[in-house]
This record gives C-alpha cells, sequence and structure tokens, in this order.
C-alpha cells in the first residue's frame, strides 16, 4: 500500500498528527513524527528526525542529520525568574542525538543564544539550561542537568545524573562520573567524581582513546602533579607549568583554560586518594 512505503531519502515526510506551522522552514528528507509540534520560524536541516511527541519552539536552528527521540524539547523559554518575553534563540550544529524527553531552553536576554555544536549525544532526560554551550563530541548521560552559562569543551563526558552549577566551565575530554556535582570549573583531560566533585587524576583512557600521543600523555601527568599534588598555589603551580611544560600544546591547553576562568575556580585534588 502507498501509506506504507518508506519516504525516498530526499522526501519530506510529516506523520498527519504533527502540526507543523507554515512558516516553519524543513530542509529535504526531515520527517517528523506523529503528535511532533514545530512551531514559526524554526529552521530544520536536511535528513533530520523529530520524533514523536518532539517540541521544537520558535527561535531554534537545527543543521543537518539530528535525531530527536520522543518527547524532546528545544527552544522553551528559559527558566529564569527575571525572563520577560524577549527574544532569544537556540542554535544546534549537525549530526547531534537527543534521547528521550531532553530539554534544551533558549538563552537569557535579548539576542542571547544557547548553542551546542556537532556530534554530541545527550541521553535521556538530560537538561541544559539557558546560554549554555556545547561544543563537540560531547557525551551526556542520563538525568545529567547543566544550569544556566555552563560551557562544556569537546569530547567531555559528563555521567549519569551529573549536577552542574551555573557559568561552571567543563574542559576538554574531561570524564566527571555519574552522581557528582560540579560547583567550579574542571580543567581539560581531568577525571573528577564526587559531592562536590573533586580532582581524581588524568583521564588517561580518555587520552589514550583520543589518539593523544604517550610523550603527551607524561607531559600532562608531570603538569597534574604540579598542580593537584605539589602542594602548591594554583598561581604558582601555573607559573611552574609554564616555565617547565609550556611548550607542550596539551599543557599549555590546561594553563590557558585555568587562567581563562575567574568565576568559580578550579576543582581541587581529592583527600580520598591521599589515603590510599
Amino acid at each position: 500500500m502507498a501509506g506504507d512505503r518508506v519516504p525516498s531519502p530526499a522526501a519530506t515526510s510529516i506523520h498527519p498528527s504533527a502540526v507543523v506551522h507554515a512558516e516553519a522552514r524543513l530542509g529535504r528528507g526531515v520527517v517528523v513524527g506523529p503528535y511532533a509540534v514545530i512551531e514559526a520560524g524554526v529552521i530544520i536541516g536536511d535528513d533530520t528526525i523529530i520524533g514523536p511527541h518532539s517540541v521544537v519552539k520558535s527561535g531554534v536552528t537545527l543543521g543537518q542529520s539530528n535525531r530527536l527521540s520522543v518527547g524532546v524539547v528545544l527552544g522553551e523559554e528559559p527558566q529564569h525568574r527575571r525572563f520577560a518575553g524577549e527574544r532569544s534563540f537556540v542554535r544546534i550544529g549537525s549530526e547531534n542525538t537527543f534521547r528521550e524527553y531532553v530539554t534544551v531552553n533558549r538563552g537569557y536576554g535579548e539576542g542571547e543564544i544557547t548553542e551546542i555544536g556537532d556530534d554530541n549525544y545527550l541521553m535521556s532526560y538530560v537538561h541544559i539550561g539557558h546560554n549554555c554551550r556545547i561544543t563537540t563530541g560531547v557525551t551526556i548521560t542520563s538525568g545529567a542537568k547543566l544550569a544556566g552559562h555552563v560551557l562544556v569543551h569537546e569530547q567531555a563526558n559528563l555521567g549519569g545524573q551529573v549536577g552542574v552549577h551555573q557559568f561552571v566551565r567543563v574542559g576538554r575530554l574531561v570524564m566527571v562520573g555519574g552522581g557528582s556535582v560540579l560547583r567550579q570549573d574542571v580543567p581539560p583531560f581531568v577525571l573528577a567524581f564526587g559531592v562536590p566533585a573533586h580532582a581524581y587524576g588524568l583521564n588517561s583512557v580518555g587520552l589514550t582513546r583520543a589518539g593523544i600521543p604517550p610523550v603527551h600523555r607524561t607531559m600532562l601527568k608531570r603538569a597534574f602533579m604540579l598542580l593537584y599534588r605539589s602542594r602548591l598555589g594554583v598561581s604558582t603551580a601555573l607559573a611552574r607549568m609554564d616555565a617547565e611544560l609550556g611548550s607542550d600544546p596539551y599543557v599549555r591547553e590546561m594553563i590557558e583554560f585555568i587562567r581563562g576562568g575567574q568565576e568559580r575556580g578550579i576543582i581541587r585534588w581529592t583527600k580520598e586518594r591521599d589515603e590510599e
């Protein structure tokens, strides 16, 4: 029967029960599932799938080949007491996966943006607050919640039920253990865990999987020891890292990340490891 045919890759398929505003722009090969709602002004790139009961609000732009599962809500108003209806946005790149009931709020403030880059995987019930920026290749596990203005750098991995305080920054290739609470920034390449989260070591597995050569991993271990195990103050440790190891590009990235953040400070070493 004609109704049972799978749409061709170039066709746009909209389920009869879906509500798509006439002023929404859908690319080629977009599939809109049952009872989905797409509001005016939304832009959806080619080959994107909008799952059943998902809602894409005005102000949202989606790139190509994104996948929204059941009940995803993109672009709802920021959860801020002083929000007064100003126009703000959500900008999403390409090839992202949003599993069941993910929510992404749009920016707080006139013209402000919540931004998600490319190739990110957000598992079920993840919440991304207003003005957050998720870069590229990030994995956020089920139930994690990000408050407003959080920045997550490339290839970071946040475990299940992680909570992230507003304005916290998470560095590249960071691994945060499930159930942790981040109240301060996590420098690149660090393994963090706890309530509140503390540094437990380098994310050695992540560094290896990312193809970071052994010579750079060795330099990062030396930098980590200076930063977290030398009992030096942060500014003194950074000065020594700069002088002794600063020519290494990965150590340089760690130094610049720490120096670039004044809002929250960085997580500290866990005393539990001193007792092992």
